[in-house]
């Protein structure tokens, strides 16, 4: 038998009230969580249980009441936008190539009550032209006529015979600023797909885009970038503000990239359409001159530099412009008392004027400033 010292005796001992002291205080930690826990249990406030309808469901939704108001104005604005194909198209536009130009498929916005649609010169065609203009909710389809169209721009007013129509409201393209919401709405890909929506930001103001067809080169200036979804078939159709009123007429996309469309500004043919509602015909006045803004002319010569106006590239010698000695390289900084620094500037200055009216040049040319009065032709 093996016999224990008084030291193995007292270590034992030891042991033995270390290991109750330990269970004394683990017994004590569970009886104080169980008490902890049973007063949280009866303190709880569980509700009787319901029973849910479908009428109560119904009342307990919560409707957001701005994306409601936008799916209203958006609705309403669908409206005004219709479906435009071709009869015929040619081959001299800078959009030819376009796929919307094989589909003879494209969109539009009625600007007047009375049959007044806008749209793009490329889905269109040329003044004169023939075009079906499909409407919402009516199942006729309707020939219109290009009244007027400028191939520069991209812009064209066609006329149907049809009264009561539901006009698309016009905002202000000058108010813009980058990252303000806007739709774009149009036939993307075809009339099963009309009126379709997409949703994006202002991405970029003032825009200058080169194009090319074959071994020509155009430009488009003052645009408005957006990162709205822009297909074929979108052109011609509106970009609208939060407001649903028209700050732009989409008119080409980047085919590299996602997300770079591009709207024409509406303040540029405002004074069209004011004009042409008013005396059912549209005349345009010219100056007889090609120029472009500082935007353009960095692709043109990167050396020619200038602050302000816009450079004369051009000027048609059977207009009065010629006679009065403009020249290539001038540059125009005023058109009366109105200040111009884009061609879009004098587009919409020169719109609101009539054949035969007089206005003042301003021009700068060799750091010399001078005036010139010419008769519109």
């Amino acid at each position: 038998m093996k016999k224990y010292n008084k030291y193995e005796k007292k270590e034992k001992k030891e042991n033995v009230f270390t290991w109750f002291i330990w269970e004394t205080i683990f017994i004590f930690a569970i009886a104080t969580a169980t008490i902890v826990l049973y007063d949280m249990y009866i303190n709880i406030d569980v509700k009787p249980y319901q029973t849910y309808t479908a009428e109560k469901v119904a009342e307990e939704v919560v409707i957001d009441p701005e994306t409601n108001e936008t799916s209203e104005m958006l609705e309403n604005v669908s409206k005004s936008v219709v479906g435009i194909s071709k009869i015929t198209t040619n081959d001299t536009g800078i959009f030819s190539i376009n796929s919307e130009k094989m589909l003879s498929l494209g969109s539009g916005i009625i600007v007047s009550e009375d049959g007044y649609i806008l749209t793009n010169e490329h889905v269109s065609g040329a003044k004169y032209s023939k075009c079906y203009i499909s409407i919402e909710g009516d199942s006729k389809e309707y020939q219109g006529t290009v009244m007027w169209s400028d191939s520069d721009i991209d812009l064209s007013i066609v006329k149907i015979e049809r009264l009561g129509l539901t006009p698309i409201k016009l905002g202000d393209s000058e108010s813009i600023k980058i990252g303000n919401i806007v739709y774009a709405i149009g036939n993307p890909i075809g009339l099963e797909f009309e009126r379709t929506v997409t949703s994006g930001i202002i991405s970029a103001v003032n825009r200058t885009i080169k194009l090319k067809e074959d071994e020509n080169y155009s430009y488009m200036e003052d645009l408005i970038q957006t990162d709205a979804t822009i297909n074929s078939g979108n052109s011609g159709g509106p970009l609208i503000n939060s407001s649903g009123q028209v700050i732009g007429i989409n008119t080409v996309k980047i085919e590299e990239a996602e997300g770079i469309g591009f709207s024409i500004p509406i303040n540029i043919v405002k004074p069209i359409i004011e004009k042409i509602k008013k005396d059912d015909n549209f005349t345009e006045a010219s100056l007889g001159i090609y120029a472009y803004d500082k935007e353009v002319i960095q692709y043109l010569d990167e050396d020619l530099e200038f602050n302000s106006g816009i450079y004369v590239v051009s000027v048609k010698k059977d207009t009065e412009t010629y006679k009065k000695g403009i020249l290539k390289g001038d540059i125009i900084t005023m058109i009366d008392d109105v200040e111009i620094n884009k061609v879009t500037d004098l587009r919409k200055y020169i719109y609101t004027k009539n054949v035969g009216d007089i206005v003042r040049l301003t021009i700068t040319r060799n750091r010399k400033t001078f005036g010139v009065e010419v008769k519109l032709r």
